[in-house]
């Protein structure tokens, strides 16, 4: 017979991290910010789900109650910092800087990766994420309306120390949320965004030292909100974690919708 402070635990589970929601993507062509092989030519993106929300501080905590590797007194140095988590109040507790509708944030690349997985899903590529991101209430592309540019680059003038909002913001053609205007997100293949596909450059060491380094090979300059997460992200290592970088899982078209 399980214990009264069993049963309340698992109570506490079921209602911290409902099942998530995945929406439908349709994929397409798509002109990226990054040109596939260094080549200003348009990018296949194959129809996937992705979530709807980023994930939560409810919902990591969780995540961490039944993987306790992933505590930050537990995880291994190699796949997160010491700032990996360092907001909430304990290892297994969130506490006021952690609101549970909040987004997760101070989490590794390690670690967002280990939860998709946990949900049966993976990190979205950049590609996928940023075909998402283009998306607004009734467009799915809205890339080249200066109003939604001048919206999105606002975000960027509040102060980083600000206190981060609750999830649940517009949702866009597709039914996500969030993609601007809360938190940077990790995607799958973020240290290779950067990377330029002419193998001269390969070798140069210096390549990579400075955020902006691959400005250069970049189209649609004028996308500067899309382009500053370029730079940040290629600026991180997997094991980082900063106070507005959060997460999305994503899933094949064809997975269940759970």
């Amino acid at each position: 017979m399980p214990t009264t402070s069993a049963i309340a635990l698992a109570a506490s589970l079921l209602l911290a991290a409902p099942a998530a929601d995945y929406v439908a993507l349709p994929g397409g062509r798509f002109l990226s910010a990054l040109p596939a092989d260094a080549k200003a030519e348009a990018v296949t993106v194959a129809p996937f789900r992705l979530r709807s929300e980023p994930v939560t501080n409810a919902e990591f905590l969780a995540f961490v109650r039944t993987h306790p590797q992933w505590r930050r007194d537990r995880v291994a140095r190699l796949f997160a910092e010491p700032r990996y988590l360092a907001h909430w109040q304990a290892a297994d507790a969130l506490g006021p800087d952690a609101p549970p509708q909040q987004p997760v944030t101070q989490v590794s690349w390690f670690a967002a990766k280990a939860y998709c997985e946990s949900e049966g899903a993976r990190l979205p590529t950049w590609y996928e994420w940023e075909f998402a991101a283009a998306a607004d209430a009734t467009r799915a592309d809205a890339r080249k309306d200066p109003a939604w540019r001048e919206r999105i680059l606002g975000w960027y003038a509040h102060p980083s120390t600000a206190p981060l909002a609750a999830i649940g913001g517009e949702a866009d053609v597709y039914g996500v949320r969030d993609l601007h205007g809360l938190i940077w997100e990790w995607v799958d293949d973020f240290n290779s965004l950067l990377v330029s596909a002419d193998s001269r450059d390969q070798n140069d060491p210096d390549r990579l030292k400075f955020c902006g380094a691959g400005a250069l090979s970049l189209r649609d300059t004028e996308n500067y909100a899309v382009l500053m997460r370029v730079a940040m992200l290629s600026s991180l290592k997997a094991a980082d974690t900063t106070v507005n970088l959060g997460f999305r899982c994503a899933k094949p078209a064809d997975a269940e919708n759970k």
